[in-house]
């Protein structure tokens, strides 16, 4: 990769995201910050969190369903960096219900961020990542848990790593890696949102370690995939959740 890293980090205002940004600059790369809600504050600490390292931030509000967003900040990044090295897809909802709850606002909307919305930053990086590049997507470990009302959260995320190892392959003669990160229960605002404390100490409880992840220890999985360390890792679903599954 050339000395003026550069990565892509969608959903990076708050929780792994944002955690992810800070990492990726202590690593030596510059970071454009996406975000989509209305309040931009959250995304701005990111961003001084990523120049106090010394590296640079550029903060891109956009909806990752929409295509013309990973359009726009892989253009950003091309002007005034000269390209991508990594994408981190981390950008996603989670909102649980039974089957027989889900309504079709939800459906869709869980397609159109955690699926489609991927798949638009796939499909911008396997046109136009440098060679060499690393593509992160985030998943989770409920794939393999199959817990009860994540039916339709798991399902975008069973599909994205499908994508991934499929996508892996098709950049064969690039060096451009491809591979998931699948967290288990991890204290962010998604997770820990509506969960009572008797809900998350039972929670804590299903892997040996008896605790709930940090979003510090999901980074050290993706720093370890962007670096020359995970250079020979592709094509891999990873779950970090403490031997959860």
């Amino acid at each position: 990769m050339p000395d003026k890293k550069v990565a892509i980090i969608t959903g990076a205002s708050r929780g792994i995201g944002a955690a992810a940004s800070e990492r990726l600059a202590k690593d030596g790369f510059n970071i454009l910050i996406n975000y989509s809600s209305a309040d931009p504050k959250d995304a701005d600490l990111v961003a001084e969190s990523v120049r106090a390292t010394g590296m640079e931030a550029r903060i891109c509000r956009g909806d990752v369903a929409d295509p013309k967003t990973a359009k726009d900040m892989f253009d950003q990044a091309e002007t005034e960096f000269g390209g991508v090295d990594v994408l981190v897809n981390n950008a996603g909802i989670m909102k649980l219900a039974n089957l027989a709850d889900v309504s079709d606002e939800v459906f869709d909307r869980h397609i159109a961020i955690n699926l489609k919305g991927a798949f638009n930053f796939m499909r911008e990086a396997a046109k136009r990542m440098r060679n060499g590049g690393r593509v992160v997507n985030i998943s989770t470990s409920v794939v393999g848990t199959k817990f009860e009302t994540y039916g339709v959260y798991a399902a975008t995320k069973a599909a994205l790593e499908l994508m991934t190892q499929i996508m892996s392959k098709e950049m064969r003669g690039r060096n451009i890696s491809v591979n998931a990160v699948a967290p288990g229960p991890t204290a962010t605002k998604l997770f820990l949102d509506g969960k009572s404390p008797e809900l998350l100490d039972r929670i804590a409880k299903l892997n040996p370690f008896e605790r709930i992840g940090t979003p510090e220890e999901i980074v050290d999985v993706i720093g370890f995939l962007c670096s020359p360390s995970g250079a020979w890792v592709n094509g891999q679903i990873i779950r970090v959740n403490g031997g959860m599954i």
